[in-house]
């Protein structure tokens, strides 16, 4: 064995296991899913006690468990899968019973109602489904729970049908999965003559997926208990210009008070990251600071501008002013902010800022000794 054999076989096996490690926490994460919606539509259909709860059973279910990343808005989702995917039953049941541990851990009174849970109803669906579906075992090990919760949401089961397949053979990331779905690729596939040639130009242009994908998602990272921290990725540059501009604004003193960085704001299914947040006591209202390591673009506006509203509805106290937002870019131009910015919140501010570079002497030694 040489040196590049070495490389190959430690490259191997560092992709091989990082891969299975993935899709290890996948099938636990889509178990774990599946289970509670399995379990909150059982509880719906027949609990004892299901009158006194209603329609505010999963918001009292949220309030009462108080666990990062169970909310009514997943346990809506979890209930979702259950109910568009009781196929995955057998699996399920079986993956959360080949560990030594769990199978010791879970109990008959956990399992018995879930292998008898599946209503008259669902089991019909299950075997008119199961005709010309994607087999239950492939889309349990094929499809991460990211995908899944996309495609539950199509109501026409042959389109669902069609994703999962389109999915799995291309082995899609599930921001292309949304991104072919929003692109009507099911609609643009039905009316092309030649299905063949346009699946393949998809799949060629398709974003694969990656073992990152499937572990540094908000839902990934919560289920095993990580700092949502690791989803944010920033260049070094724009990490030293957000320490020095919060170091800056707490040192003017006048009322800055730091209240949160790279702030995850979660609207509808997206997560978005507002990169620093403070609030004015002397102005009673949030101050919400957005760095751009880009000229000024329109849509820059408009993303601070729903911040804006999302703080006005969410965040806002009755006795706060309206938040105040600034936008800092590397360039602007002054016409393309006034037409960009024409009619949106009138808090917001468009700056410019200028990064102290090096001396021109210090460039230019660099240059010499870099041109070796």
């Amino acid at each position: 064995m040489d040196f590049e054999a070495l490389v190959k076989h430690i490259s191997t096996i560092q992709n091989t296991l990082q891969a299975q490690a993935a899709h290890a926490v996948n099938l636990a994460l889509t178990s774990r899913n599946w289970l509670m919606g399995c379990y909150i539509v059982e509880f719906e259909q027949s609990g004892e006690d299901r009158a006194a709860y209603g329609e505010q059973l999963l918001k009292k279910l949220e309030q009462r468990l108080k666990t990062k990343g169970l909310n009514e808005r997943r346990f809506r989702e979890f209930r979702r899968l259950y109910i568009v995917y009781p196929q995955l039953k057998e699996q399920v049941l079986h993956y959360i019973m080949a560990g030594n541990e769990i199978r010791h851990t879970l109990s008959a009174e956990f399992t018995e109602p879930i292998r008898h849970s599946v209503c008259a109803e669902l089991q019909t669906s299950e075997i008119q489904y199961n005709k010309w579906s994607i087999p239950a075992e492939r889309l349990f090990n094929k499809l991460p729970y990211s995908h899944l919760k996309f495609i539950s949401k199509i109501e026409n089961p042959t389109k669902r049908a069609f994703y999962e397949m389109e999915a799995i053979r291309g082995c899609w990331s599930a921001r292309e999965l949304e991104r072919q779905i929003a692109s009507l690729y099911y609609e643009r596939s039905g009316l092309s003559k030649n299905k063949e040639a346009l699946s393949a130009l998809v799949q060629q242009q398709a974003t694969l997926l990656q073992p990152k994908d499937v572990i540094n998602t908000p839902v990934t990272l919560e289920f095993l208990g990580l700092n949502e921290r690791a989803l944010v990725t920033e260049n070094d540059l724009e990490q030293s210009i957000l320490d020095n501009l919060q170091h800056f604004l707490l040192e003017m003193g006048h009322g800055f008070c730091f209240e949160a960085r790279q702030k995850r704001i979660l609207i509808d299914e997206d997560y978005f990251f507002a990169d620093l947040v403070f609030y004015h006591r002397i102005l009673k209202c949030h101050v919400i600071v957005e760095l751009k390591i880009d000229k000024f673009r329109h849509e820059y506006a408009s993303q601070l501008n729903m911040y804006l509203n999302y703080f006005k509805a969410e965040v806002m106290q009755p006795d706060d002013n309206p938040p105040i937002g600034i936008l800092l870019c590397t360039e602007k131009g002054d016409t393309l902010v006034k037409y960009a910015t024409a009619g949106l919140d009138p808090n917001i501010f468009v700056q410019k800022y200028m990064i102290e570079l090096p001396s021109e002497e210090e460039i230019k030694e660099f240059i010499v000794s870099s041109n070796y």
